[in-house]
């Protein structure tokens, strides 16, 4: 049986913890790595409820969107939702894996996910990271050149876009003169300074996946003190961000695009600001609290913006100096646009370890609800 390492190891490669926002909290929150599982509870919020199912039903493990825990505990007691809920897992030795906002900045991830439940096509990031790039350059005698940069590639580094592997080389000559106590590739300890055709290597990397690279680096190069620089590169990434956009198949007039949000994410209500005879054509989400990418989306040329958490000020935003909309804004609620998640994880999981048992909570883990006018109920 694979162990909660196996199962964390593909999740980190395809949404790496180094891309979670910095106030988040990801990776096993409860917990022994090293324990085997065979069935395991995907829930968007690890609840008392949800941990009653994992145990009714034999799961050594939960995988949440949210993390119980966000702050850091100064006690685990019973007192208190999250401490209370932490001791109950820790006693009841069921794990707490958490992916959040890795899984939101991922391509593919959440709000990828959404925008597929709404019927978009030809899907993008609505805004990469900016200044999450870095430039590698190391150098390489001529007959290592193939076997190291094979290594940098494999470790993730010179994605660009839809290509990977992606690197510039020079020839050059380096020098170096070893140590008394240097071990060289080249030369002998304390001998003459030695000089050596080389080539050298420049690859961009992510930030969060600089360690690896370097890893890799040390592992391939024939070097024993390996020579290497980083630098800060501008603009953004487009392998990861936050939000989506993407094309509906026909156009639809507002009445119905509202219809269809409401329909397909099970909301009680819509919250919205727009031109109620406006059509929508270019969509632009993001799951969960994405208030601050209204300005974002209305740049990227959407017609609408389905996302949650808009306070009343931030609806101003789809006007223009005259008051005049010029996109519409939908908050279809945090749990109604995120809630798609579990689905995604439960895919991805059960298609990898086959042998693993993964099961969608049956609870709505929001304790929000909606209320529409219904009747008070005779006691009332």
């Amino acid at each position: 049986m694979p162990t909660i390492r196996d199962i964390a190891q593909p999740l980190e490669a395809w949404a790496p913890p180094g891309s979670a926002q910095d106030y988040d909290n990801v990776g096993l929150q409860v917990g022994d790595a090293g324990r085997e599982i065979d069935r395991a509870l995907i829930a968007l919020d690890c609840t008392p409820q949800v941990l009653d199912e994992a145990l009714e039903i034999g799961a050594q493990l939960i995988i949440s969107h949210h993390p119980l825990i966000f702050r850091r505990l100064s006690s685990v007691t019973a007192d208190g939702f999250v401490s209370n809920l932490a001791l109950r897992l820790a006693e009841s030795k069921v794990a707490l894996y958490s992916i959040h906002t890795n899984l939101d900045a991922t391509p593919g991830g959440v709000s990828f996910a959404l925008a597929e439940q709404l019927g978009l096509s030809g899907i993008d990031l609505l805004d990469g990271f900016d200044e999450s790039m870095l430039k590698l350059v190391t150098f390489v005698p001529n007959d290592e050149f193939d076997a190291v940069r094979s290594a940098l590639a494999e470790a993730g580094a010179g994605r660009i876009g839809d290509y990977d592997a992606c690197a510039f080389a020079s020839d050059g000559t380096g020098y170096f003169k070893p140590g008394d106590a240097a071990d060289p590739h080249i030369g002998t300890a304390g001998g003459d300074l030695q000089s050596v055709s080389e080539r050298r290597i420049e690859a961009q990397v992510e930030r969060w996946n600089l360690r690896r690279v370097l890893s890799a680096l040390h592992d391939a190069h024939p070097y024993e003190e390996v020579a290497y620089d980083v630098y800060p590169l501008q603009g953004k990434t487009s392998q990861a961000g936050l939000g989506a956009i993407g094309t509906l198949d026909e156009p639809l007039p507002m009445p119905d695009f509202l219809a269809r949000v409401q329909s397909r994410l099970d909301a009680g209500s819509l919250r919205w600001a727009g031109d109620p005879e406006a059509t929508v054509k270019r969509v632009a989400v993001c799951g969960g609290a994405g208030s601050d990418f209204i300005r974002t989306a209305r740049g990227a040329g959407a017609d609408a913006y389905v996302t949650s958490d808009i306070t009343y000020h931030q609806f101003f935003d789809v006007l223009d100096n005259d008051g005049t909309p010029q996109i519409a804004v939908i908050d279809a609620g945090h749990y109604e646009t995120e809630s798609i998640t579990e689905q995604l994880l439960l895919d991805y999981l059960a298609e990898r370890f086959p042998d693993v048992s993964f099961e969608r909570t049956r609870h709505r883990t929001s304790p929000m609800r909606t209320f529409t006018g219904a009747e008070p109920s005779p006691s009332a």
